[in-house]
């Protein structure tokens, strides 16, 4: 007679865990390469030095993938966010333009902007990631500014860094740019 586990995989091992998280981040660079439709999982494949059928084992589809790899990359993302803006320790200005780095500034430049095209670009593969954890981001910066700043005032200075982050987002050609910008950007509405 066999145990109850029988007919369930064992456990995901760190080997598993880690060779899972190169594959998916060599999806996104390979995404963000040749875009969404020009991908095959051939190419990514290659790029994560794992067979085919081995990607196919991980994921069953192109838009499975591609989906796992956003989600780990905005997941990152947040909990870089998230971690950042804890620091109590630090000036509210210095801890704002380290959370707008690590959300957009990392973005910035030629293979990165691609990876934000491809992310914008099929909302539709996304599902609801592609707006609820801009809207997370959104409430951290909320969050953080009201404690500093007041509830107030708090909602509409967030939405206005954000906006000023989008903007410069597609104005910079560095990431040294739109961090002087954003700098700029966030003295005056911190005020």
């Amino acid at each position: 007679m066999s145990s109850p586990d029988a007919n369930y995989p064992p456990p995901p091992t760190v080997a598993d865990t880690d060779r899972r998280t190169l594959v998916l981040d060599s999806a996104m660079v390979t995404f963000a390469r040749f875009g969404y439709r020009k991908t095959s999982m051939d190419e990514v494949a290659r790029a994560a030095r794992i067979s085919r059928p081995g990607l196919y084992f991980l994921f069953s589809s192109k838009k499975a993938l591609f989906r796992a790899a956003v989600t780990q990359a905005l997941g990152r993302d947040i909990t870089a966010v998230e971690h950042v803006l804890a620091d109590t320790g630090r000036s509210l200005r210095e801890r704002l333009i380290e959370a707008f780095d690590q959300w957009a500034g990392r973005y910035i430049g030629p293979l990165t902007r691609d990876v934000a095209a491809v992310i914008e670009d099929n909302p539709d593969l996304l599902g609801d990631i592609i707006e609820t954890t801009p809207r997370r981001f959104e409430e951290l910066i909320t969050d953080a500014i009201a404690a500093e700043l007041g509830k107030e005032v708090a909602p509409a200075v967030a939405q206005t860094m954000i906006s000023a982050s989008i903007g410069l987002k597609h104005q910079a050609a560095s990431r040294e740019f739109y961090l002087d910008r954003l700098q700029v950007a966030i003295e005056l509405l911190v005020r």
